[in-house]
């Protein structure tokens, strides 16, 4: 082996050496960002879980209004008729004095 091949035999140590280390750097930053991935995917999972939550409470919001404004119709529509049976009574009334 001359003094040029065992030069360049180095060199390609050297370098191979090199992108063994770049490749462990980029292994150990897949894993890292796998990670985060993970994290980041229980994150979404909370947060879609917390919508559901959120829109089931609205609905029975809603559903609770819903009813609310039909009690205060019922309330309205009774209202309505006792002063319908008042006036009725009234009515007859004067015409049991006639």
């Amino acid at each position: 082996m001359t003094d040029d091949e065992g030069r360049l035999l180095a060199v390609f140590e050297v370098r191979v050496h090199d992108l063994m280390n770049i490749c462990d750097r980029q292994k150990q930053k897949i894993s890292e960002l796998v990670l985060s991935l993970d994290a980041k995917d229980k994150e979404i999972q909370q947060a879609m879980h917390t919508i559901e939550e959120l829109k089931a409470k609205y609905d029975g919001v809603l559903t609770a209004r819903v009813v609310s404004a039909s009690e205060q119709e019922i309330k309205s529509a009774k209202k309505r008729l006792s002063n319908l049976v008042q006036e009725v009574e009234k009515c007859i009334a004067l015409l049991n004095k006639q």
